[in-house]
């Protein structure tokens, strides 16, 4: 018998889609797990398997979502090669997919319930790391902080999904707010005038509303002609493939328009999700909210009802 050492997936999608196969081979097929669950067990489990680069600016995080194919701000492709080569044995340790699969199966037992969500998850995995035999207790500190970023990084992904939930016609209020800072920009960048389209009156470009967007990614003072004119050559480029350019066109100026977004409901929605006695105006609101959860989001009543009360608590501290 010839032993091969295989090392363990290194992509977050791809370990995804492992445990959706795996809990489609177990008894937690008829189990209904929250979006984001399986996500935020492979953001852990990839972490735990990774190894710490010396690469200037670089961070576990990053790597992950670089070997993921995700964009990050600072790194190119032929960075994720160098990264690769930095490590040739990377991979070969680390929690395995049976290990995450099993403790979803004891959150559900602890639970008694047919939906668990990434924090059930992520609390049965950190349980477990107590229990198991075979890891120093250097390594059990280490796989307790994987856990905590893992838990930063859903909690991230709660209120950006709740907030979009808020959002009504969300990408109506991209597009038009995307519009209007276009137009703003357009004329900036060309010495123009604006003019209203009541009173037709010409007015100067609205410094005001782009720095409002801007300033949501740290676009300094300094950098904004800069950043605009970047705008600009981008919606240029698309015209002349014949492309057309929306809100999601470019990653930095998508990032801005959500955050914009999400930083004038922010207010509504902490005070719609933290309030014990909703009026019937904010119930509606609620119940709105919940059944765009439903439908559009993949959540269930228990695990939507779960997500707006988080949620609501992340927005007080």
């Amino acid at each position: 018998m010839i032993v091969m050492p295989i090392p363990y997936n290194l992509k977050v999608s791809e370990e995804v889609k492992i445990y959706q196969k795996l809990v489609h081979q177990s008894d937690l097929r008829d189990v209904h797990i929250a979006p984001h669950g399986l996500h935020t067990a492979a953001l852990f489990s990839i972490l735990t398997r990774l190894k710490e680069s010396k690469k200037q600016g670089m961070d576990l995080l990053k790597k992950l979502y670089l070997y993921d194919g995700k964009n990050v701000e600072g790194f190119k492709e032929k960075d994720v090669q160098e990264l690769r080569a930095e490590w040739p044995e990377e991979g070969m340790n680390g929690i395995d997919p049976r290990y995450v699969i099993n403790r979803i199966s004891s959150a559900l037992i602890r639970r008694d319930t047919s939906c668990i969500n990434a924090l059930d998850i992520l609390r049965a995995i950190k349980e477990g790391l107590d229990q198991h035999a075979s890891i120093t207790k250097e390594d059990r500190e280490r796989m307790l902080n994987f856990v905590a970023l893992a838990r930063k990084e859903y909690d991230e992904l709660a209120k950006k999904e709740v907030q979009k939930a808020f959002v009504y016609s969300y990408e109506e209020s991209a597009k038009t707010l995307l519009d209007n800072y276009l137009d703003n920009v357009e004329a900036y960048c060309n010495w123009q005038k604006m003019k209203d389209p009541i009173t037709g009156e010409e007015l100067d470009p609205d410094e005001k509303l782009m720095r409002s967007i801007e300033e949501q990614i740290g676009i300094s003072e300094n950098a904004k002609k800069a950043f605009r004119e970047e705008i600009l050559i981008r919606i240029s480029t698309y015209a002349r493939r014949g492309k057309r350019f929306d809100y999601s066109s470019h990653e930095r100026l998508r990032e801005a328009i959500e955050k914009k977004l999400f930083a004038d409901l922010k207010d509504v929605v902490k005070i719609t999700t933290s309030t014990k006695t909703p009026d019937s105006k904010q119930l509606k609101k609620v119940n709105e909210v919940s059944k765009r959860l439903m439908e559009e989001y993949g959540y269930c009543a228990a695990c939507a009802n779960e997500l707006l009360q988080y949620t609501g608590s992340l927005l007080n501290r």
